[in-house]
Formats: structure tokens, sequence, C-alpha cells
């Protein structure tokens, strides 16, 4: 007997009709299927995984959420940090181990985002979008890949840039600790010029910034000091027991190629031998001890400022652009150009000549100039501009920059840098305007440690015994104050001459000045070409 199988009707053999929209988009009206496609973009961008979950694949879809999950806590530990210690969060980006693991980590998120991306497509279904719309979807989708991935890949690249730039600037070695509460840095423009004998540091200028409050002051010692001074401890100090006077042959920037030349084995181990000895030249002559230097290749500079897009100054002076030493005696042929006063955005060119031109002025002026181009960089050196500038800065500073600052405290020195902007740059140069015109020759070492510590402690906010003024009238006097507009009881008033109109002061007559070779007068009239502030 057999058992005939129950038959089944055509109606249940069907499948089922699937009705949701969301997971079967087929069933639905188009107008629907594009919305259902701007929304699942909107998941992905907002929600990585949340797409799968609803309407694709759940198993990916949770593994995306997960991960989304863990790069949201990574974003909001970084908040936290930036908030109570920006300074750890800095190094993370500056230290070259950690920043090797931030870009990976940046460029598997981008990679991993993107793919999600090109899932939700498949998703989508393109090919059951009305034709006008898929290319609508098409281009969104292709934007949100530029804003999420490209934007990731972006910064990855970045940090690599930096990475690559702090490895070849900054040295690998331990911390550096600050010594009585402050570091002390001594920051050298380079001048390797085709008429001279290896490179010579002609800016010199020590950066004392306080350890906890970033309050910063920069000490200005001028290239033809002489007899500078060595501490005990020093490896010079052997070699120039009365420290480096020989006269005119041995100014402080001499130093630098005298050592690099001839004594390279007193600084066993060092990279730059010659940088060492003008730290030692410049800690005996200051009375600090400096941890670290960086050395600006004055013939880079100008990529460097025209990578920040200029450098923006309050100039108090015409400074001229000289021409050639055809002769080789310091007689330069009339200037090719004039730096104006006033308000105004220097180009690299310009920034650099504003930074060491020195005819018909003194040494001291252009020291000023210099102490104000780095205040102004300073200045433009914010956040903005760094990160929308940062590819070019960086690789300007491959070029023109030496350090040994450790690299793996970078993030400490740059925090520092961004906290010294809440406090006024304290300034000093051993020279004028605040040391005799002849002091670079004779100096006085025990007033210039006076006037160097009560300028820290002015920096940093503390009371110093005020140091005995640098100058003093002829003979040793002073010279009792007169109220304005007075004259002493025992002089007779001046008998005034009669005043002649000046020309006015244009480039042109100061270039026809030149051409004369009229030096007294230009004297005269560029005496306040080193007054100048940030712009």
């Amino acid at each position: 007997m057999s058992i005939s199988s129950p038959k089944v009707s055509r109606a249940s053999r069907r499948p089922p009709v699937l009705t949701d929209p969301v997971r079967y988009p087929q069933s639905a009206p188009a107008p629907l299927r594009t919305k259902r496609a701007f929304v699942l973009l909107l998941l992905t961008l907002v929600l990585p995984g949340s797409a799968q979950i609803v309407a694709g694949n759940k198993k990916l879809g949770r593994l995306a959420l997960r991960l989304t999950l863990v790069v949201w806590l990574l974003v909001a530990a970084a908040v936290v940090l930036a908030l109570v210690n920006r300074e750890a969060l800095l190094n993370l980006f500056t230290n070259p181990l950690t920043s090797l693991l931030v870009i990976v980590v940046l460029a598997a998120i981008a990679i991993g985002w993107g793919l999600v991306f090109l899932n939700t497509l498949m998703i989508i279904r393109p090919v059951l979008l009305a034709p006008g719309m898929r290319a609508v979807v098409g281009a969104s989708l292709a934007a949100l890949l530029v804003l999420t991935s490209g934007s990731l890949g972006y910064a990855a690249y970045l940090v690599s840039s930096g990475r690559n730039a702090i490895t070849s600037i900054f040295a690998s070695g331990p911390d550096m600790q600050p010594v009585d509460g402050r570091y002390n840095f001594l920051v050298m423009g380079g001048d390797a010029g085709a008429d001279r004998a290896g490179r010579r540091p002609d800016s010199i200028i020590v950066v004392s910034v306080d350890a906890k409050t970033g309050a910063a002051a920069t000490i200005s010692i001028p290239r033809n000091l002489q007899n500078a001074q060595f501490s005990e401890d020093s490896p010079l100090h052997k070699i120039y027991p009365q420290g480096y006077n020989c006269g005119d042959d041995c100014i402080i920037n001499f130093l630098y190629t005298e050592v690099t030349n001839n004594h390279p084995d007193l600084y066993p181990g060092a990279a730059d031998p010659g940088a060492e000895a003008m730290m030692d030249a410049a800690g005996g002559t200051l009375g600090l001890q400096i941890q670290g230097y960086m050395l600006i290749d004055m013939a880079g500079f100008s990529d460097l400022v025209d990578a920040l897009g200029g450098v923006k100054i309050n100039a108090g002076g015409w400074v001229p652009i000289s021409g050639d030493d055809v002769y080789g005696n310091g007689n330069h042929l009339p200037p090719t150009g004039w730096i104006a006063p006033g308000v105004q955005t220097l180009d690299g060119y310009h920034a650099l000549w504003y930074a060491r031109s020195r005819e018909w002025v003194l040494e001291y002026a252009r020291s000023e100039r210099q102490q104000c181009i780095q205040a102004a960089l300073l200045k433009q050196m914010d956040p903005a501009t760094v990160l929308t500038k940062f590819d070019a800065i960086a690789s300007a500073g491959t070029q023109v920059m030496e350090s040994n600052l450790p690299a793996s405290q970078l993030g400490s020195f740059v925090s520092l840098a961004l906290k010294s902007k809440a406090h006024p740059l304290q300034r000093l140069t051993i020279g004028p305007p605040d040391f005799d015109k002849e002091f670079s020759t004779y100096p006085d070492f025990d007033l210039i440690h006076q006037r160097v510590q009560q300028l820290l402690a002015s920096a940093s906010g503390s009371a110093a015994p005020a140091a005995p003024a640098a100058q003093t009238p002829a003979g040793g006097g002073t010279t009792p104050e007169t109220p304005a507009g007075q004259t002493p009881s025992n002089q007779a008033p001046a008998q005034q001459a009669p005043t002649q109109q000046a020309p006015p002061l244009t480039e042109a007559y100061l270039q026809q000045l030149a051409v004369n070779g009229d030096a007294a007068t230009l004297e005269s009239l560029l005496i306040n070409n080193g007054s100048c502030t940030p712009g």
C-alpha cells in the first residue's frame, strides 16, 4: 500500500514576498530606494558598521562597530589627555617610536573606513536606483571617501613627514634636564659663504625658558665679542684658560671653525664639535649652562620663511639690501634694493636680508633685527599655520636645521613654546642699546652675569638685585636729571639754530646717497634701523 505525498499548492511554492525595504530594496518604490541609499551612506559616515547591521552582512557590521567603538575611545582618551597633560599628547606625535604607531593606526583606520564605504555601496545596489540618482550617489560616496579616508590618509602623511623631519634634525639620546628651573638653548644662524673657510655663526642668541611656565628671554651675543669665557669643566678651558683672547682673530664666531678644523678631538662623539664649542663659549660668557643648540643655515632660512607664508614685522627704519663686495674688502657696491619701514610681510629673500644687513649701522642693530624676526616667527607658529603648511615647513626644516635636542623630548619643548605665548618675551643684547658699543671688545663678564640673572628673574616674575648700569658719562660721574624743557642752572640756554627742511626720506634719496658714497649721512639716517617689533 503506497502512501501518496500530500499535494502542495502552487501558491505555497512561491518565495515569500520580501517587504522590508531596507534589507530588500527591490520591492520598494524608486523614491524610497534613493532615500535608503543616502541613509546608509550617512550611517557609515557617523557610525561605520551600522549600515551593515541593518541592511547587509551583520557579522561584518558587528566587527566594524567594535573597531569604531575602539577608535572613539582612543579619540576620547586623546581629548582627555590634551586637557590633562598636553605635553604627553605632543610626545606621542613627536617621539619617533610612538609617532610610527600613530601613522600605522591612522592608515589602518583610513583603509578600513574606505572598505566599509565600498561595502555600503554594494548594499545600496546602484542598479536599482534611477539612472540620474546613480551618479549623485556615486559622487556623494566619493566625497565622503575623501572626507574620511582621504583626511585620515593625509593626516598619516603629515605625521610621517614630521617624523622624518624630526629624525633628520634632532638627536637620539637621553632627555635633557632643566638647570635652576630653566632650559637654555643656543640658537645660531650659520653662514658658509663662498669667501669663507667653513661655516660661521653670524647670529648667536641664547633662548632661556622657564621649565614650568614657559616664560622666555633671549640674549643676543654679538658675533665680534672678544675674550669669550669657558667654565673650568669645558674642554676648551685647558687651551684657553683666560678665555678666547687673541684679539681680532679670536672673535666668538671664529671659534666654530677653529674647533671644527683644529680641535674636533676635544668633543669625542659629538656630531658637530664646533656647535658644542659655541655652547661652551656662550655659557661661560653669560654664566649659564647651555643644554642644547639649534643651528639654522642662513642660506636656506629664506625657504623656511617662505614655507610659513612670510613673516610679518613692523620695521622702524630703512634697511639696505647690500650690493656685491667685489673686492672683498667690505666696500660694497650700492644697494640692490631697500626694505622700507612700517608694517609688512617679508618673503624669505627680504627676511634674510633684513636679518643679516649691517651696512652703515653698528653690529647691534642687526642683532635687534634678528631678535625681532625670531619673535615674529614664533608669533606666527600658531597651530593653524603649522597644520596647513606643515609639509612645506618640515621639508624646509630638514634642509636648514641641525640640533642636538633629543627627539623624544620634543613634545615637551613644543608645549613650553605654546606656554611662552602667554608671556612677554624679555630681551637683552650684549652691546647697544644695553651696553656701550665698545663693550664687545672689552667685556665685563661679572656685569654680564649680573644683567643676565636680572633678566631671567624678571622673565620669571621673581625679584633680583639690580645690576649696575652698563654705561656712565665720561669721567665716571653721574649726571643729575633735568626737568623736561629746562636747561641746567649753570648753563646758558642754547641759541636755537635755524632749521633747514630735510629732503623726504625715500628709497630714491637713500640710493642716491649710497651712489655718492655719503656714508656719514647714511649712518645718521639709518641709526634706527634696528628698531622692530613683530607685526
